[in-house]
């Protein structure tokens, strides 16, 4: 952890409040809720004494605000040329400091020049009061900034004073909720809908939406399928040391990601499938070392500088790199120097990642910014060749097709080999499951009563009711195997919340009152060795379950001749009314 010294304040002879060396700086990572990929990192202020808002208020009441304000974004930049892995870097503002973008681009500018950073590697968050600014001097300042080539978000959405208005005039590049909100997820329904609805706002409008303060597992599940991309807190926070994070992050946070990954359809090509070979250079590679070799290669479209160990450093588009050293002068001024100069951030992704995850990573960052090429590295962040990320959009498609085909026309849900997978990754991981069986009693009845458009709407409605417990309940997968036959595997602490959603329903269809049947087998650690010993258990428990009058559940285990029977009626086909 970084120590923090007390917290002294001078005065330059320009006026300006500059902030002693004493005020250290964290980095928290800013994570993908789909990839759990570190996408930058938040650069926050620790003063030796009290908090960053005390030094503020104190700065602010000295008539001092902005420019201390200002001090401390630059000293952001400064602490974080140390950052391993480099990742964009979000550094934090007061409204009343974007007001002012000329003095705080001259401040910048030193600090982006020692560290090597551009202006594109930077967002500035801008944080309340919004209040005290004139609005008009806001928006021009924001201009500026972007046009200086900075990123611009707004900060504690949800809990500050920024008018929903001026969210609409700017288009920020990121809106981060803040942990007030986020604390009331998933179980309150305010919370929820106010989330949700900004997710969907910023799924129209191309605008990155982060959450920040998740501390629980819930949590995260929940922004992930809400469609907030981006989230911070103490649950992904990793190992804080002097001058950034610890990553790969802990395991337990990796193994939420991968969870929740698992509800795939079929497979998806992974980013090895679409891997190149990459052209590296060291990392002190002069920019005329670089133009030679675009020169003798007109095919490579980018080049990747890597450390001593092999870790890319920085990547140089072919485009962009010879604009820039190219021309007039631009030969002279350039050749001798450092190629990094010109280099960007470099994007990367594990081989062993989904194609999916790529693409989740690229609606994660401002990619625009970039090349084509994503750097693929190992385990270990070592460069191990590029992707195309043309050629992964087009393979991702072609597999999408595959899928599509293969989910049922009337319920748009899987065939049995998701279950099937999700079932042998249990047993890998010595899990504790439930795999149920469910289908309708008589169901060659329905269709010769009331007919086959009455029978396919019934199985389309159960379809939906499937589909929402999936989606409400983490732990659950279902797969729709044909006719009338669902496949459903669970956790054992949600086996009763789908029974109450499915067996205790009342189904019917063009007034005809219809029963299901559910048999559910309990499987232990050990007590099952594969998906198709699974399935052979469950076949004659489907039996005992349709013997069971009107509506029924049923369990039992594997090894075990007592069946127990947890719902049961006496209601039969009926015309209702």
């Amino acid at each position: 952890m970084m120590t923090n010294h007390h917290l002294t304040r001078s005065t330059r002879h320009d006026g300006r409040v500059t902030v002693a060396p004493d005020v250290s700086f964290a980095f928290q990572p800013l994570l993908s809720t789909r990839t759990g990929e570190p996408i930058a990192v938040e650069a926050l202020a620790r003063p030796g004494t009290g908090n960053v808002y005390d030094l503020l208020r104190a700065a602010g009441k000295a008539g001092r605000l902005v420019q201390t304000d200002i001090s401390l974004a630059s000293r952001a930049v400064l602490a974080s040329a140390r950052h391993e892995p480099p990742l964009p870097l979000h550094v934090n503002i007061v409204a009343a400091t974007a007001t002012t973008p000329d003095d705080l681009l001259r401040f910048l500018r030193p600090a982006l020049n020692q560290t090597g950073r551009k202006p594109r590697d930077i967002v500035l968050e801008i944080t309340p009061p919004f209040s005290r600014v004139h609005r008009a001097e806001l928006l021009r300042g924001i201009g500026v900034l972007r046009e200086s080539g900075y990123g611009v978000a707004f900060d504690s959405i949800g809990d500050g004073d920024l008018p929903l208005s001026l969210i609409t005039d700017v288009g920020p590049d990121l809106l981060k909720l803040d942990a007030h909100l986020v604390a009331g997820l998933p179980d309150d329904p305010a919370c929820l809908a106010l989330v949700e609805s900004l997710a969907q706002y910023c799924t129209r409008t191309g605008t990155r939406l982060a959450a920040v303060g998740v501390e629980s597992e819930e949590q995260l599940l929940c922004l992930n399928r809400l469609g907030v991309r981006l989230a911070q807190g103490n649950l992904l926070a990793g190992a804080s040391r002097e001058g950034g994070i610890t990553l790969p992050l802990p395991r337990p946070v990796a193994e939420i990601i991968e969870l929740n990954a698992t509800t795939g359809a079929a497979p998806i090509p992974l980013v090895s499938d679409f891997l190149r070979a990459a052209t590296t250079m060291p990392q002190d590679a002069t920019a005329e070392d670089v133009r030679g070799i675009f020169a003798d290669n007109p095919t490579i479209t980018g080049v990747v500088l890597v450390d001593p160990e092999g870790r890319p450093v920085s990547t140089l588009p072919r485009s962009r790199f010879l604009l820039a050293v190219t021309g007039l002068y631009g030969h002279a001024l350039n050749a001798r120097k450092p190629a990094v100069r010109h280099g960007d951030i470099p994007r990367s992704i594990r081989a062993d990642a989904t194609c999916l995850q790529l693409l989740d990573m690229v609606g994660d960052t401002d990619w625009d910014r970039h090349g084509d090429e994503v750097v693929v590295v190992d385990a270990d962040r070592v460069c191990v060749g590029v992707a195309r990320l043309s050629e992964v959009v087009r393979g991702v498609a072609e597999a999408k097709i595959e899928q599509a085909a293969a989910l049922n026309p009337l319920t748009r849900l899987p065939g049995s080999d998701v279950v099937d997978r999700d079932i042998d990754r249990r047993i890998q991981n010595s899990e504790m499951f439930v795999v149920a069986w469910l289908d309708v009693d008589s169901f060659k009845l329905v269709n010769d009563t009331v007919g086959f458009a009455a029978g396919d709407d019934l199985i389309r409605t159960i379809g939906h009711v499937l589909t929402d417990a999936e989606r409400d309940l983490h732990g659950t997968r279902v797969a729709h195997v044909g006719g009338d036959d669902f496949l459903v595997v669970t956790d054992l602490d949600e086996i009763t919340a789908l029974a109450t959603r499915l067996v205790d329903r009342q189904w019917t269809t063009e007034g005809m009152s219809v029963t299901v049947s559910l048999a559910s087998l309990v499987c232990g650690v050990g007590t099952v060795n594969s998906y198709r010993e699974a399935s052979k258990l469950l076949a004659p428990l489907k039996k005992r379950a349709k013997a069971v009058p009107g509506s029924s559940w049923v369990l039992t285990r594997p090894g075990s001749d007592r069946v127990e029977v947890l719902r049961g009626s006496r209601a039969t086909h009926a015309r209702v009314g």
